[in-house]
């Protein structure tokens, strides 16, 4: 395709969005970034970053900023509610396949506020707060987007569009494109406590999945917290499941104590596993949640979305520059959809499987699956290689085998 705006535009700005643009501005490409919010909004659904998304944000500074503000953990545990303790993984064991045998967490709002404070500073960058995409028109000499803002509607020009606006995306909706999967039939909870669990449960440790055929629970420690995530019943509203009573109750059954737990934060929210039919239609590309959505029992729905503006980018970055013609970007549906099929959702679902399975013998057998994995140093590495995604990008060829970064 010929040029013919000299822009890329960016329709969201979340942590794929924020990235998606940084990227692309390093690379000397005049972006605009569209956001209906007002700022940074305070999110705390994601906040696992695994090996290979460190090693792969490295070039654009996002790798230091996360580790500089986030907590690092070394290693996961499969638990059981009654049982306690059933595996420990430590991922020192993938200390060959990446420059961050660890998982990172942080807050994906902080990413967010730190690359809006990078893009301010590049020139070429447009970053518009407060304006809502509301429709787009692809042709043959780029697109046109549609936005509602303060001083009423305008229209953009932009020789490519990357929609990062989330699971209910407006442009993919825009394009026609078809989100296919399902959605689960209940509601998950999130909630914050500054409760240090460690003080109670010597022998947790910062990422916790804990099955149970009633109640499974997510148990992460944050910088600034604990992240609790559990199921919501789906015959219990969702405004009753908010309630301070109801919250208390499923904290004193994780762990009881005499006193209340102090709740930080706490939202509810619906979740499903789709995939987009198309990630590309002619100038405009599809990345992050626009493109694909999963429940988030493995930290893989950020991650993967991240992948997609690595993937992406680099691929528009040749293009734009001229060091190969457009056929580049065919590749990056070609690339990135299988594996959200075959990887982020397929596990993703296993996963949520596997922590609320109610058949005792079933549970029993997955117990002793878990200690048999862990228990031999070369299952545990491949458990390890695909759960820490490294399995998948280089399946994908967007990591290359025995890739490391010096530390």
């Amino acid at each position: 395709m010929k040029r013919r705006h000299d822009r890329v535009l960016v329709a969201g700005a979340g942590p794929v969005g924020a990235i998606t643009a940084l990227i692309l501005a390093r690379a000397g490409i005049p972006v605009t970034v569209l956001e209906r919010e007002a700022g940074v909004v305070i999110d705390y659904r994601a906040s696992t970053f695994h090996p290979p998304t460190l090693d792969l944000l490295e070039a654009c500074g996002a790798t230091q900023a996360l580790v500089s503000m986030g907590l690092i953990a070394p290693v996961m545990q499969y638990r059981d509610r009654r049982a306690g303790k059933i595996a420990e993984f430590d991922l020192s064991l993938l200390r060959h396949d990446t420059g961050h045998p660890y998982r990172l967490q942080c807050e994906q709002f902080k990413l967010v506020g730190w690359a809006y404070d990078r893009l301010r500073e590049i020139p070429g960058v447009d970053l518009r707060f407060g304006h809502e995409v509301t429709g787009i028109a692809a042709g043959d000499d780029g697109a046109r987007v549609t936005v509602r803002s303060t001083r009423g509607e305008e229209h953009l020009d932009a020789d490519y569009v990357i929609g990062t606006d989330g699971g209910r995306s407006t442009v993919r909706r825009a394009l026609g494109i078809e989100f296919e999967g399902f959605t689960y039939p209940e509601h998950f909870l999130v909630a914050g406590t500054r409760f240090d669990f460690k003080t109670a449960m010597r022998d947790i440790c910062s990422v916790n999945y804990t099955a149970d055929p009633v109640e499974w629970y997510l148990l992460l420690e944050i910088p600034d917290m604990w992240r609790f995530v559990t199921p919501v019943d789906p015959g219990t509203e969702p405004d009753e499941a908010m309630q301070e009573a109801s919250i208390q109750a499923s904290l004193q059954n994780l762990l009881p104590r005499a006193e209340p737990y102090e709740i930080l934060v706490k939202a509810i929210y619906r979740v499903s596993q789709r995939v987009a039919a198309t990630y590309r239609k002619g100038p405009v590309f599809l990345a992050g949640d626009a493109a694909h959505i999963n429940n988030p029992l493995g930290g893989m729905g950020l991650n993967g979305g991240l992948h997609d503006a690595v993937s992406l980018t680099g691929r528009l970055i040749a293009v734009w520059h001229g060091r190969t013609d457009e056929a580049l970007l065919d590749g990056y549906e070609a690339q990135r959809k299988p594996e959200a099929v075959n990887a982020i959702n397929a596990m993703t679902a296993r996963n949520k499987k596997l922590l609320e399975e109610r058949d005792p013998e079933t549970r029993q057998r997955n117990l002793e699956e878990w200690r048999r994995i862990a228990g031999g140093r070369d299952l545990a590495y491949q458990h390890l290689l695909q759960t820490s995604m490294i399995a998948s990008l280089r399946r994908s060829g967007l990591l290359a085998e025995g890739f490391t970064r010096p530390r």
